[in-house]
């Protein structure tokens, strides 16, 4: 009967673990797929700009990515430096995978650039994370509640 009832525990835990760290992963990594899927549009008249809000989409969008992995990936029990590590290549591959995705949607075309993009909007969140965040009580404050870090961690 004690066994039933840890086991009954530990789903329980592994279901709110899935619900509140790997859903909203999983869901905004269907918002970048669903983008992929749709054929361009101009953001301005004028190339450069609209050249750089487009990229600057990308840094965005991998940033958030990649913030929501690494929260999943450490409320899963995987250790912060492998959590990174595993981070940056998934936001890597997932980066390729979008790129070729955009291959078979009209408009679009697949860039080496934008994966390379996709991976700079991945090493800034490491960035902040490592450089920015530990200077500031603030910041620090906000990582736990988003449950990146414990005080004692920081």
């Amino acid at each position: 009967m004690v066994i039933i009832r840890e086991m009954n525990i530990f789903a329980k835990k592994s279901w709110i673990i899935f619900v509140e760290f790997w859903l909203p992963f999983i869901i905004w990594a269907l918002v970048i797929f669903s983008f992929s899927a749709s054929p361009t549009v101009r953001t301005s008249e004028i190339h450069w700009q609209d050249f750089v809000i487009k990229k600057t989409v990308h840094l965005v969008e991998y940033f958030i990515f990649s913030f929501l992995l690494y929260r999943a990936l450490v409320n899963s029990q995987i250790g912060k430096r492998n959590a990174i590590l595993y981070t940056v290549i998934v936001a890597f591959f997932y980066g390729v995978t979008d790129e070729f995705h955009q291959s078979y949607t009209p408009g679009r075309e697949p860039r080496l650039r934008d994966v390379m993009i996709d991976t700079a909007g991945s090493l800034l969140f490491v960035f902040f994370f490592y450089r920015i965040i530990p200077q500031s009580s603030k910041l620090i404050r906000l990582a736990e509640i988003f449950k990146l870090k414990s005080k004692k961690e920081l």
